[in-house]
């Protein structure tokens, strides 16, 4: 159900005479601060939780033999006796 324009500007000029004019663009600057903040924050718990999901599935079980690391500490091993 859309909201009328009625209740929009009578809600309006509620804060208005609450607030007087002199408040409203210091309670307009505090809102918007915190919808900044309130957006930042979600915006960085979605990036985590991207990041953790993604961080889970790149992760590939561990395939390397005995051979393989035997090969590559041989090598290594030459290297150095060459130096």
């Amino acid at each position: 159900m859309p909201i009328h324009w009625f209740w929009i500007l009578a809600l309006l000029v509620v804060v208005l005479i609450i607030f007087g004019p002199g408040r409203l663009p210091e309670l307009g600057g505090a809102v918007g601060k915190a919808m900044r903040e309130f957006r930042k924050a979600t915006s960085e718990i979605t990036s985590e939780m991207t990041n953790a999901t993604q961080a889970k599935q790149e992760q590939p079980p561990s395939t390397t033999t005995p051979t393989d690391s035997a090969t590559k500490g041989s090598a290594s091993e030459t290297n150095s006796t060459k130096s």
